[in-house]
């Protein structure tokens, strides 16, 4: 079968309505993560969508994992098409979810609403346009090559934003992403039509805490403040640790460039007397605070090493507990991914690339993200090298309000993916 190039793009430019129309109706599915909501109709929503194709589909709820219950219980779908010729897998991955919506709206979240070229709203960007578009690839290749060589999947998984315990990951754990059953792995991601994401930096969370005694506050010399404790610690960060990270440095493509540095942020702190219900008018207690919380975000480069990375942390604070009168701290790990890069020179790369040459007519740029997404878990757990995330959309827009996708960048990126197929299948 002779795959041409120009027919694939011709109808996905012939679908250009059904495609703007698939976006708007993904957005008004307000899957609001957390708590993780309308995760189970945007997925019967896709289930019927992709069986109109020749999908087999099947609903997977990840029991058991972080976040998941009856009230918000962790659904997912797995879709797939055998073309009924001898070939290879390609496995295309989107992640339902959304963020909050935030302030400062000027336009419905959850409309979807076309404005010159544009359409606006929370996951427009993040990524709802990127799955979409690589519907509309499928389905447009499908039509004119219904016996292609190999076979097409696809996953529609919940909870990335929160880490994708609930989604890819229980997915990989059920070897969903082995080797052995899938080749390659597309995650749309909204990093730019021209670009391909290799990988990502490596993220390490901890909660540190520091203890100290409960006194009347009009006493404090009666008690010992954990508050001021942390105080010594974010001190000693900004004096020391901030300086060491802003000098280590990486040869990944890291973009934009203030993340080729490693970094350190401090997602929340908290100390004292509890929160109170936003009801409550009174005035607060008069205590001295027996433990102060902060949640540590540290990025780290494919040069460092996670258990030094560490060390960095326990170092200083064991200093300070060597100078520091009863100073005492714990340090919880939340959460840790090793940095990942894919192969540059890989035939899935090589593929991508020459379709956005063909398709875009540029070089493309290959860039690794400073945050990480599902490819952690693909590589991890799934011990599956080739995947990369190439996608429709601006990163910057991602959690913004007022978010939005061009109609052209996905009809372009709808392209390139479509191109890649016939190639990737082979």
């Amino acid at each position: 079968m002779e795959f041409k190039s120009e027919q694939i793009i011709n109808e996905i430019i012939n679908r250009k309505e059904d495609l703007i129309e698939l976006t708007q109706n993904l957005i008004k599915i307000p899957t609001l993560n957390p708590p993780g909501d309308n995760y189970l109709e945007i997925c019967e929503f896709l289930k019927s969508r992709m069986e109109l194709s020749g999908f087999n589909s099947k609903l997977m709820r990840a029991f058991d994992t972080p976040g998941d219950s009856d009230k918000h219980p962790r659904w997912n779908l797995i879709c797939s098409r055998n073309g009924g010729v001898k070939g290879k897998t390609v496995h295309f991955n989107g992640h339902t979810d959304v963020v909050e919506t935030g302030k400062d709206w000027t336009l419905d979240p959850f409309e979807g609403k076309l404005i010159d070229g544009f359409i606006y709203g929370r996951g427009a960007c993040d990524m709802k346009g990127g799955i979409a578009a690589s519907i509309i690839a499928a389905e447009s290749f499908i039509s004119l090559y219904p016996k292609y060589p190999g076979s097409i999947e696809f996953s529609f998984t919940a909870d990335e934003e929160t880490g994708g315990y609930g989604g890819v990951a229980y997915l990989a754990n059920q070897g969903l992403f082995s080797p052995s059953k899938v080749n390659n792995v597309i995650i749309p991601e909204p990093l730019n039509k021209d670009r391909i994401c290799l990988g990502h930096r490596g993220v390490w969370w901890a909660e540190i805490e520091t203890f100290g005694k409960i006194a009347h506050g009009s006493m404090p010399f009666l008690g010992d403040s954990a508050i001021r404790h942390m105080g010594e610690i974010l001190k000693e960060f900004e004096d020391k640790l901030y300086p060491k990270l802003e000098k280590i440095k990486t040869k990944m493509p890291v973009v934009p460039d203030g993340a080729k540095t490693s970094t350190l942020n401090i997602n929340s702190i908290h100390g004292g007397e509890v929160d109170h219900p936003d009801d409550f008018n009174g005035y607060p207690a008069a205590i001295v605070a027996d433990s102060c919380r902060i949640i540590i975000d540290r990025r780290f480069l494919i040069e460092e090493n996670l258990q030094n990375v560490k060390k960095d942390i326990y170092d200083l604070l064991d200093s300070i507990k060597e100078k520091r009168k009863n100073f005492s701290y714990s340090i919880r790990d939340l959460h840790e991914v090793i940095p990942t890069m894919a192969d540059k020179n890989s035939n899935l790369v090589n593929q991508l690339s020459n379709s956005i040459r063909k398709i875009i007519g540029v070089d493309p740029d290959y860039v690794i993200s400073p945050g990480t997404y599902d490819q952690k878990h693909i590589e991890r757990i799934g011990k599956l090298k080739n995947c990369v995330a190439y996608g429709p959309g601006i990163l910057d827009l991602a959690h913004q309000p007022d978010e939005y996708i061009g109609v052209e960048d996905m009809l372009d990126s709808a392209k390139v993916m479509a191109v890649s197929l016939s190639e990737l299948l082979k």
